[in-house]
């Protein structure tokens, strides 16, 4: 401590010094002074209970039809043709071998479930964050059994989201390569991998199919790529676009195999004989990253965060809304409300507290002409256009669930896809849209007689379902899997104050 403000005092003024080079060990924490609320839990009615355990029901066997459907990938016969003629591992089973535990939190595991063009199962590929070698990595993993490994605009948008979350919680990022890109799609991808790079966000790349086109730039933008032997292939034109281009005959291995690239080209930096050889060369990879974690015994945090609840998390499928009206008492955002919210947030953001938003926002009410209502109406929109403004300039962590209605502007003061959460999560039950079901009439001329088809649409493309098919969201969780969700994300987030010298900014590494 001493030679610290020895040091300090040398430097310049003007200049910013940081002593902390290393986390500091053995550092005790306050102890808290919040007591448990001992007071009594004052329940809904019982048929409001029932009415919404009910909905959970049919939203949770709704959640268990979907999972089962996008566990299948791109159907019996693509596992057969994948697994068996091509001897490739299945993109669960390459996690498997990749990560510690089953401990994985997947991303958006329903996109592309519901669109115009068809169903893409998980939108073609595997995203979420899991710890390898104890630490915290994204995971982008394609998915070949999906439509031959295509990439749709949603798998783009699967992509971006997840390196989104890699850049805003610096996590390091492992790709699992087997992609065949369609023209104009993926650029912003390669953007990213530089930015990644430069911001020293480590990227390991694994070749484990056919890179083709714009498919092949992502491993060799990784700073450090594996590659199997006659499984990876990695070029711009395959073996049909030589022989249409000159006429000559080529074996993909001859004209972009792990022998050609790990000996001549020096695109990758790892040999694998075999898949398996693959996943541990990158666990030892990820081992020698610049990450100091502390030791067990040192988090506390997470101890207590891995304390049972007071409550039994079951009890949160009859509080979930099967619509407002159908709601715990969830405060709407008036005036004083929206006031108190904003402070509370710049309380948080000063004090480096995250912050974790639980999103049930009231349907909008209908237009008034009636002078008081009109103040009212003004006076509300100034405090929440203050709370908004308070949450977007909060630079702590920000986590949103949405427990039951997202509409209109009032979802953007409680943190929504707008205001950049870190991540943000939906009950089966939720509803998304800016004006709530059976409210059309809110938009509409009284005398129109569109007001039951908007209804109709309204109720349809509202759900949590359409909405994460989307890719509106990061996923879809039970409401008794929300603590321990939370619980990973918050630790996730915490990671990123572990990495050793993060300051020093740098070009992105090339291969020449």
């Amino acid at each position: 401590m001493h030679r610290c403000i020895a040091r300090l005092s040398e430097q310049p003024r003007h200049h910013s010094v940081r002593c902390l080079s290393f986390p500091v060990r053995k550092r005790r924490a306050l102890r808290s002074a919040f007591p448990v609320l001992q007071q009594h839990f004052v329940p809904i009615q019982q048929h409001v209970y029932e009415a919404n355990l009910q909905n959970s029901n049919s939203c949770s066997k709704r959640y268990a039809e979907l999972s089962e459907k996008v566990r299948k990938g791109g159907g019996e016969s693509s596992i057969i043709r994948h697994t068996q003629k091509n001897r490739k591992l299945l993109v669960r089973d390459r996690l498997r071998l990749l990560l510690d535990d089953e401990d994985f939190l997947e991303l958006s595991p329903f996109a592309g479930l519901g669109l115009p063009y068809g169903d893409i199962a998980s939108a073609g590929c595997l995203t979420g964050v899991g710890r390898i070698n104890g630490l915290w990595c994204v995971v982008i993993a394609n998915d070949a059994t999906v439509k031959g490994g295509t990439a749709y605009p949603i798998t783009v948008k699967k992509q971006l989201r997840a390196q989104e979350v890699a850049i805003q919680n610096r996590l390091p990022c492992v790709y699992l390569s087997e992609i065949f890109p369609d023209k104009n799609q993926g650029g912003r991808t390669f953007y990213n991998e530089a930015i990644m790079s430069a911001m020293k966000i480590p990227q390991v790349s694994v070749v484990c199919g056919s890179c083709t086109a714009g498919g092949a730039y992502i491993p060799t933008m990784a700073e450090e790529t594996v590659m199997v032997h006659r499984i990876g292939t990695l070029f711009l034109g395959g073996p049909p676009l030589v022989k249409a281009a000159t006429g000559e005959e080529v074996t993909p291995e001859d004209l972009g195999g792990a022998t050609l690239h790990a000996k001549v080209s020096g695109c990758v930096d790892h040999f694998a004989s075999e898949e398996k050889d693959a996943y541990d060369c990158t666990r030892n990879i990820i081992s020698t990253l610049n990450f100091q974690l502390p030791e067990e015994e040192e988090e506390p945090a997470r101890r207590r965060a891995e304390e049972e609840p007071l409550y039994s998390s079951e009890e949160l499928l009859g509080l979930a809304p099967r619509s407002y009206n159908y709601s715990l008492d969830v405060k709407m955002l008036l005036h004083e409300a929206a006031l108190k919210g904003s402070h509370f947030v710049q309380l948080c953001d000063q004090r480096d507290v995250p912050l974790i938003f639980l999103q049930n926002t009231a349907p909008a009410a209908a237009p008034t002409l009636a002078t008081t209502q009109a103040e009212t109406n003004s006076n509300c929109l100034k405090a929440q256009g203050s709370m908004m403004s308070a949450v977007a300039c909060a630079s702590v962590p920000k986590i949103t669930v949405v427990i039951g209605g997202c509409h209109g502007a009032d979802s953007y003061a409680m943190c929504g896809r707008a205001f950049d959460p870190n991540f943000l999560f939906m009950w089966p039950n939720a509803r998304v849209s800016i004006t709530a079901p059976d409210h059309a009439s809110s938009l509409l001329p009284h005398d129109s007689n569109q007001v039951e088809d908007v209804n109709r649409m309204l109720t349809e493309e509202s759900s949590a379902f359409f909405s994460s098919g989307r890719l509106w969201d990061d996923g879809i969780i039970l409401p008794q899997h929300t603590r321990k969700v939370l619980a990973d994300c918050l630790d996730i987030i915490t990671q990123q104050q572990y990495q050793m010298s993060t300051e020093k900014a740098h070009s992105s590494l090339l291969r020449i």
